[in-house]
């Protein structure tokens, strides 16, 4: 069997795949996350190093023959917990929106074959809004021939959240909508603006 990586690299435990805002201060909660690059087969060889890269740019090296055994460098994104990382495995701490690219594992054998394979997975951050949507314009009475004017607002997250309308339960399309951004984080306004036909208040009422 040749010299190789039997699986792709595979996220490993990853105590939160998504990232989430505090009330107080509206930004990412830093969480960790682990990459694992372990189902390899070096056969007759020895191991030189594992390398890891964000993006092509290298952020983490392990050379079991080196000195320092582990080495990070500095890239965008990218925060080694060098406690928890090893030949198998990277925990990356901190992780926000920079965080999210495409991520290598390189494993590299030592002379005289100096072979060396790769293996490639993405990760993508997301941040979910804190509460739901709110809506605003809302009148207490209503009657055929009256414009229902309403404004539907998200939390901020990203990517930008998916408005969409029901009255009644059958969907209707907004007037207009847009998006605000803030910290990499998006709020999405949304408004409807409807006449009012007898079906929509059959019932004495109007769900929306």
């Amino acid at each position: 069997m040749p010299f190789g990586i039997n699986d792709s690299i595979r996220a490993g435990t990853c105590r939160s795949p998504l990232v989430s805002r505090t009330n107080e201060s509206r930004r990412p909660t830093l969480v960790t996350v682990s990459f694992s690059c372990s189902r390899y087969d070096l056969e007759a060889d020895k191991l030189y190093s594992i390398t890891w890269y964000k993006d092509h740019e290298e952020f983490y090296r392990y050379v079991p023959r080196g000195e320092p055994m582990k080495h990070s460098y500095r890239v965008e994104g990218v925060k080694v917990d060098h406690r928890q990382s090893n030949h198998q495995q990277v925990l990356l701490q901190d992780v926000s929106l920079h965080s999210s690219g495409q991520y290598k594992c390189e494993v590299s054998a030592e002379a005289p074959s100096f072979n060396s394979v790769s293996a490639e997975a993405s990760m993508e951050v997301v941040v979910l809004p804190q509460d739901g949507p709110s809506i605003t314009g809302e009148e207490k009475v209503y009657a055929t021939g009256d414009v229902l004017g309403m404004n539907c607002t998200s939390g901020s997250s990203y990517p930008a959240a998916i408005l969409k309308w029901f009255i009644n339960g059958e969907q209707v399309k907004p007037d207009t909508e847009m998006a605000f951004e803030q910290h990499g984080l998006y709020s999405v306004i949304s408004s409807l603006r409807l006449q009012l036909e007898p079906d929509h208040i059959a019932g004495d009422k109007i769900n929306v």
